[in-house]
């Protein structure tokens, strides 16, 4: 399945979050991820994330988009050079 992951830590956890999702997926800008997952790489995913959050005052966004569908991505402005650490 596609994702895409948003997150908003506090600034002594961005590093831990960064680490973790770029292990599983591609860093598009800043605090935001995308990649393709199976289920069990998503659970992994998640479990990891969260032994690294706050819970009372991080947030992380997952939008996941089920095998079949096919998200469209518009860019505007100055664009990411594409992603060279495909897993």
């Amino acid at each position: 399945m596609h994702v895409i992951v948003v997150y908003d830590t506090a600034a002594e956890r961005n590093s831990k979050i960064l680490r973790t999702c770029r292990k599983y997926l591609h860093h598009v800008q800043r605090s935001v991820f995308e990649g393709q997952l199976t289920d069990a790489q998503l659970r992994r995913f998640k479990t990891s994330v969260e032994a690294v959050l706050d819970l009372t005052y991080d947030n992380v966004l997952v939008y996941t988009f089920p095998p079949g569908a096919t998200p469209v991505r518009h860019e505007w402005g100055a664009t990411e050079p594409a992603p060279t650490d495909v897993l």
